[in-house]
C-alpha cells in the first residue's frame, strides 16, 4: 500500500538544506512521510539510493512485477554508504544524467545537485525526528528547480510523477526497515 507524501504547508514554508543552491526557484515540489525508525536507521538507506547503486525503492507487492535484475535492494551495502560531498551517481534522468553531492550531514541532510539542459535542480532530503515520539523520523524530499520553460507541466504532470514515485519510495523504505523481505 502507498502511503501518503504531502508535506504540511508549515513544512512547505521552512527553509530546507540546499534551498539556496537554486534561488529562486520557479518550481518547487515539496513530500514529507513519517517511518517507525529513528533518524539513524533511516540515514542508511537514503545514503545507498539510486540508479547503479541499490536502486529505488519499492514495496514487494510492486516489485514482484520488475525483473529481479530491476529489484532495489532489500539490505544495506557497505560499499554504498560511503558518499561525500563532490561525488557524482547515476540518475534515473536519462542515460548520461548524473546527480553530485553537493551537501551531506550525516544523518540529518543529503542534497544532491544536477544540471539538464539550461534548467539547474537541487533534490534535497532530510530528516528529523518525528514530533516527540521517539523512534521515529520524518523524511522530507525538496526538488527545486529554474530555470523552468513549461511551468504548468512541471506543476501539473510533474507533480504527479512525483507524488507517485515519492509514494512508492516511502512505501519501499518503510518495508525495508521493518525487515520485511516478501520480494519474490
Amino acid at each position: 500500500m502507498l502511503s501518503s507524501v504531502e508535506a504540511t504547508e508549515a513544512e512547505r514554508k521552512s527553509g530546507r538544506p540546499g534551498d539556496a543552491l537554486v534561488e529562486p526557484a520557479d518550481v518547487v515540489m515539496d513530500r514529507a512521510f513519517t517511518l517507525e525508525a529513528p533518524c539513524e536507521a533511516v540515514w542508511p538507506w537514503l545514503v545507498q539510493l539510486g540508479k547503479g547503486r541499490a536502486g529505488w525503492y519499492l514495496p514487494s507487492t510492486i516489485e514482484r512485477f520488475l525483473p529481479s535484475s530491476r529489484r532495489a535492494a532489500r539490505s544495506l551495502n557497505p560499499a554504498w554508504l560511503r558518499l561525500g560531498a563532490g561525488d557524482v551517481i547515476p540518475d534515473y534522468g536519462g542515460r548520461n544524467e548524473t546527480f553530485q553531492v553537493a551537501q551531506i550531514t550525516p544523518p540529518t541532510a543529503l542534497v544532491y545537485r544536477s544540471r539538464r539542459r539550461r534548467t539547474s535542480l537541487t533534490w534535497s532530503l532530510s530528516l528529523e525526528p518525528a514530533d516527540s515520539e521517539l523512534g521515529r523520523t520524518r523524511v522530507f524530499l525538496r526538488l527545486r528547480m529554474a530555470p523552468v520553460r513549461h511551468k504548468l507541466l512541471a506543476r501539473t504532470a510533474g507533480e504527479l510523477i512525483d507524488v507517485l514515485t515519492v509514494a512508492g519510495m516511502a512505501a519501499g523504505l518503510a518495508e525495508r526497515l521493518r525487515g520485511r523481505d516478501t520480494a519474490t
